[in-house]
């Protein structure tokens, strides 16, 4: 069966455009909406979207300066979660199924803040990290990766690089990320080529305003705000330490399902236990 597939460049009140695209019908039903990360990054969500969207709409959307959304300016954590919310508006859709991946499970969570009642259900993937999960992440990479690949990655950061040197900064940051070492070097080589280019700037701004309102002490906020259908779902390789959403999941009493042999991207080492694992989720929610 061939479903539908739409797009459009919404504009936002700001000046900001966003562009979108949407698979499958409507279905009088609660739209999917998928969160990519970052953040900084353009959306990257596309194998995720046909899992799902014989069920009910799903759309997807690069956040603003990334990707085909065109914005020069300032970033903040509020106007992103509003950002959102007027996407949704422009939809038609007074909720949502959230489903956030790594920054956009922080995105998913902010919005469900900002905008309580939006959310029909949030599924959680590889984020959002709560706690003191820095430090553990920063070992574990380190130990994935080899001297000369550390001492590499070092010198790529501090320097002005070009766009031959953005890529392979990007292919040795993400190739950790991946269970299967030999595999994820060649996915994060890909993905270094496609998910360009980086908004530099907007992952440093956002990264220092959740540094000052950290989730962390929110969560009390946010388990009132959360739906009733919410969980997480994590790689159980991922570098990011997965007690990190293990805490999470039961400071905020939320089921956690952990993807084996799979790390911060599950759908692309173990894309059938993804597949049903998320079918469950929305089929669930938006037919309730």
């Amino acid at each position: 069966m061939t479903l539908p597939r739409t797009h459009g460049l919404t504009p936002v009140g700001d000046g900001a455009r966003l562009h979108w695209t949407a698979l499958g019908h409507a279905r009088g039903r609660p739209p999917v909406v998928l969160l990519h990360g970052g953040p900084g990054l353009p959306d990257y969500l596309g194998d995720l979207a046909p899992m799902v969207a014989d069920l009910t709409r799903v759309h997807r959307y690069d956040q603003r300066g990334t990707g085909r959304s065109p914005w020069r300016g300032r970033h903040t954590l509020a106007r992103h979660a509003d950002d959102l919310a007027a996407l949704l508006d422009a939809w038609d859709a007074p909720s949502a199924v959230l489903v956030g991946h790594s920054y956009g499970a922080d995105l998913a969570a902010r919005f469900c803040l900002r905008h309580p009642g939006r959310a029909a259900a949030v599924q959680f993937v590889c984020g959002p990290f709560t706690g003191d999960w820095r430090a553990g992440y920063r070992a574990e990479r380190a130990r994935r990766m080899s001297p000369r690949e550390r001492e590499r990655l070092v010198a790529l950061e501090g320097m002005h690089r070009t766009g031959e040197q953005e890529v392979e900064l990007l292919t040795l940051a993400w190739s950790t990320d991946h269970a299967d070492p030999e595999r994820g070097r060649s996915r994060a080589a890909r993905a270094a080529r496609l998910r360009r280019p980086v908004n530099w700037a907007m992952n440093a701004e956002l990264g220092e305003q959740a540094r000052r309102d950290p989730l962390d002490a929110r969560l009390d906020e946010l388990g009132r705000c959360l739906p009733a259908r919410a969980a997480i779902l994590a790689g159980a390789r991922d570098p990011r330490p997965v007690s990190a959403l293990e805490a999470l999941a039961r400071r905020l009493s939320l089921p956690l399902v952990q993807v084996g042999d799979a790390g911060h991207e599950p759908w692309l080492e173990r894309p059938e236990a993804v597949r049903a694992h998320l079918r469950g989720f929305v089929r669930d929610a938006v037919t309730a």
